[in-house]
């Protein structure tokens, strides 16, 4: 569990991040002042909005690179790779609000008929991975309340988010995935 002054760390470091980018066209450095800590491999996203609205979101769903190098990649991602948007310019950086979600390492959900992952999920604590194949989607905790989804309704999501049909998620063949996040503004 990370203090809600990491969370301001890991926002100024995103937001160093983002800036040095779009003015330098260079990645920062790790932090020299980083705790030992935020070395620890942790996925995480970075999520940007502008005016309360999506305007980048990139992440690392499995815990593979240090949480503080996975932010940096991640924040510079959001803003120059999401492939939903322009690359961020210099003229937005002013209006651009932060999110960073800091992730549990996903844990497949065991059921006996896929009907059962309604029974498994708490709307507004985890977030979810579908998968089937070489399709993936992901969807954050924050998704379904800021939505007003229902549990059905997020599974069906998340199903669209991978590409797959909506209803994917009651094929036996799809594995359903959770998670839960910290999440810093």
């Amino acid at each position: 569990m990370l203090s809600e002054d990491d969370g301001k760390y890991l926002l100024s470091v995103a937001k160093d991040a983002i800036e040095t980018y779009v003015k330098e066209n260079r990645k920062i450095d790790t932090p020299s002042d980083c705790p030992d800590y935020m070395h620890e491999e942790l996925g995480v996203f970075v999520t940007l909005n502008k005016h309360n609205n999506l305007r980048g979101c990139i992440g690392y769903p499995e815990p593979v690179y240090p949480l503080i190098d996975a932010v940096i990649d991640s924040a510079i991602s959001a803003a120059m790779r999401d492939p939903r948007f322009p690359s961020v310019d210099e003229s937005e950086l002013d209006s651009l609000e932060y999110e960073i979600t800091v992730l549990t390492k996903p844990q497949i959900i065991e059921v006996e008929k896929p009907i059962d992952y309604l029974d498994n999920i708490t709307i507004g604590e985890d977030g979810l991975i579908v998968e089937r194949g070489f399709y993936r989607g992901l969807l954050l905790p924050q998704v379904a309340p800021e939505h007003n989804m229902d549990k059905e309704e997020f599974l069906s999501h998340t199903c669209m988010k991978a590409g797959l049909r909506p209803d994917a998620w009651l094929d036996k063949n799809t594995k359903v995935y959770k998670f839960q996040g910290q999440i810093f503004k």
